[in-house]
């Protein structure tokens, strides 16, 4: 009777690491369940960015209604901060929060580099509008676009990056000494790093 029923733990135990040992190849598919983000409002970002920027608003209402009108409500967006430098070859870092309706708000960081007609510096306050975004994790990867800057104490600028369907439009707002026009694209991750590749 002793053996029988070790004999049966034992089975027991044998079939549960069946379900047990397929654990692994599941896990990677659990991004593929996360919500699809809803889209925000107009008015929504313009009063978040409001709350964000404080004074620069018309710029920013301006920037937003352009960014809607050709491309529709965005389904996420970025409030952060970001530096850059160029002098023909150029770097920027940021970092910030990635903000959803439905599916989370997560931490998020970006660099990368760039390659054009480009001089200066600069220090932004940055929303980033996010288009067609299946899920958050869709997020961390490179989006290219070309960028243009002109600032002289103070500024505003508007560009979009794309990766396949995913759209990242940034629009910002800092101070610095910076004119030009570059290619590049940004590197979006979950942790902060200094390598821009």
């Amino acid at each position: 009777m002793t053996s029988m029923s070790r004999r049966q733990i034992i089975t027991h135990l044998a079939g549960l690491a069946v379900p047990v040992a397929t654990l692994p190849t599941l896990l990677p598919a659990a991004e593929a369940y996360e919500p699809e983000p809803q889209p925000f409002s107009t008015q929504e970002l313009v009063d978040s960015g409001h709350r964000f920027f404080g004074t620069i608003t018309r710029g920013l209402a301006e920037g937003i209604q352009r960014a809607v009108s050709h491309w529709g409500q965005p389904n996420g967006y970025i409030l952060g901060q970001e530096g850059s430098g160029a002098f023909v070859a150029g770097l920027r870092y940021g970092e910030g929060t990635m903000y959803t309706r439905n599916a989370g708000d997560r931490s998020i960081y970006w660099q990368g580099p760039s390659l054009g007609l480009d001089a200066g510096g600069d220090g932004d306050r940055t929303m980033m509008l996010v288009y067609h975004l299946p899920r958050v994790s869709a997020m961390y990867r490179r989006f290219g676009g070309v960028n243009g800057s002109a600032y002289v104490v103070g500024g505003f600028g508007f560009t979009a990056l794309s990766h396949n369907r995913i759209i990242a439009v940034p629009i910002r707002s800092g101070i610095g000494l910076r004119l030009g026009l570059n290619l590049g694209y940004l590197k979006f991750t979950r942790r902060p790093t200094w390598n821009p590749f």
